[in-house]
C-alpha cells in the first residue's frame, strides 16, 4: 500500500479496533449492543419526520435535547455538552484538557480507546494496575498527581466502583480532572452526575447507544461544570460546529421521554445477565460481578481463544482480547433470553465434550 502521503503520526498510530460486524445470520454478542429495539416512539417519529427540514443545518446548540437531558438528571442545560457518540465526546475531552504537559492515568485493563486518544494527542499516560480481582485500586489513583480517566462500570470487566470512591478521588486533589466514562451506568450502577454541582473537577460522559438502544444514532454527552463544557465546545467548534444532525436530536429526545420503555428493557437485560452468570457457574465458569450489559468470564479448564473460535464456528460472536491479564477471559454481551439460552447450551456441550 502506498502511504507516502501519510504523516508521521498516522504511520505510527495504532487505531482502535471495534468488535466484528457481520451481515450474515448469527447470534451477535460481541459489541454490547442492546438486544431490544428503541422505543416505539422512535419508529413513530421517523415515519412522520418532515424531510424538508434536512435542507437546513441542525440546531448547533441541540437546545431541546439539552433541556430534555437536563430535566432527566435534574441539572442545568448549561452543564451539558453533546457530541457524535461518547467516543467523540471523549476524544474532544482529551483534546480540550490534556497535552504533553498534563499527564493522565487510567487502568491497565479498560476501554482500549483511551491509549489511542493518548497517542493521538501526545498525552503522557500512566497505566495503573487493577487489583487481582479487577477492582480499581483507589489509593493508587489517589497517589497519582495528574488527571484520571475511569470507565465505570469498567470495560471490558463490567466491574463497578462506588460513588464514595470517586468522591475520594475528587477530594484528594481538587486540581486534577477526573473523567468518569459511564457508557454502561444504566445497567445497575449509580451515576456520578449528582457530584457535578459539588465538584468542578469531574466530567461525566454518557451515551444513548447502550441502554436506549440507539448505537446506530451516535449521540453522546458529557455533564460537568460550565467551565468544562465551554472547553469542550471550544474544541468541537474548532473543527465542526454541527456534530449532531437534526433527526438524531429529535430521536434522542423521544428516547429520553419514553421512560417506561427504558426501564422495562434495562430491567430485562439485568435479569438475563444474572441468569446467564448463574448458568455459566453451573458449568464451571467464573464470572466477574457486572453492572454492565455484558459479562466477563473465564473457565479454568478451557482456553478462552479456543472457546471463542468454537462459538464463532457455530455462529455465536463474542469478544476475545489477546492482551496481558485478560487473555483467558471472554466478554459476552447480554442478548435476548433465547440468544443466551443457545449460548449456554453450546458452551455446555463444549465443556462436556459433546458433539456440537
Amino acid at each position: 500500500m502506498d502511504n507516502r502521503f501519510w504523516n508521521k503520526k498516522t504511520r505510527e498510530q495504532t487505531p482502535y479496533v471495534p468488535g466484528e460486524q457481520t451481515a450474515g445470520a448469527c447470534i451477535k454478542l460481541n459489541t454490547n449492543e442492546n438486544p431490544y429495539p428503541p422505543s416505539p416512539r422512535v419508529r413513530e417519529l421517523i415515519s412522520q419526520f418532515d424531510t424538508e427540514t434536512l435542507r437546513l443545518y441542525p440546531d448547533p446548540t441541540s437546545s431541546l435535547l439539552k433541556e430534555t437531558i437536563a430535566g432527566y438528571y435534574g441539572i442545568d442545560k448549561s452543564q451539558i455538552f453533546l457530541g457524535n457518540g461518547s467516543d467523540e465526546v471523549l476524544a474532544l475531552a482529551f483534546q480540550a484538557f490534556f497535552d504533553q504537559t498534563t499527564p493522565i492515568a487510567y487502568p491497565d485493563v479498560t476501554y482500549s480507546f483511551y491509549p489511542v486518544y493518548s497517542s493521538n494527542y501526545s498525552v503522557p499516560s500512566t497505566l495503573i494496575l487493577l487489583s487481582e480481582d479487577f477492582t480499581i485500586p483507589i489509593e493508587d489513583f489517589k497517589a497519582f498527581p495528574g488527571s484520571i480517566v475511569i470507565a465505570n462500570p469498567n470495560a471490558p470487566t463490567g466491574v463497578f466502583i462506588e460513588l464514595s470512591a470517586i468522591k475520594e478521588l475528587l477530594l484528594s486533589n481538587r486540581e486534577r480532572l477526573v473523567i468518569v466514562d459511564e457508557a454502561y451506568i444504566d445497567f445497575g450502577g449509580e451515576s456520578a452526575v449528582g457530584l457535578i454541582n459539588e465538584f468542578d473537577n469531574i466530567l461525566v460522559v454518557q451515551t444513548v447507544s447502550k441502554s436506549r438502544s440507539l448505537a446506530g444514532l451516535r449521540v453522546g454527552y458529557a455533564m460537568g461544570d460550565l467551565s468544562l463544557v465551554k472547553a469542550l465546545e471550544c474544541a468541537r467548534d474548532s473543527f465542526n460546529s454541527y456534530t449532531i444532525d437534526t433527526l438524531a436530536q429529535k430521536i434522542a429526545v423521544v428516547a429520553f421521554e419514553d421512560g417506561a420503555w427504558f426501564e422495562n428493557t434495562r430491567a430485562a437485560i439485568m435479569e438475563t445477565r444474572k441468569w446467564t452468570a448463574d448458568e455459566l457457574a453451573k458449568i464451571g465458569f467464573v464470572t466477574l460481578p457486572s453492572k454492565a450489559n455484558f459479562i466477563f468470564t473465564t473457565h479454568p479448564d478451557f482456553c478462552a481463544s479456543e472457546l471463542y473460535e468454537l462459538l464463532r464456528e457455530k455462529g455465536i460472536l463474542i469478544r476475545y482480547f489477546n492482551k496481558p491479564r485478560i487473555d483467558n477471559f471472554l466478554r459476552i454481551s447480554i442478548g435476548t433470553n433465547e440468544q443466551m439460552i443457545q449460548l449456554i447450551s453450546t458452551l455446555e456441550k463444549i465443556v462436556k465434550g459433546e458433539q456440537l
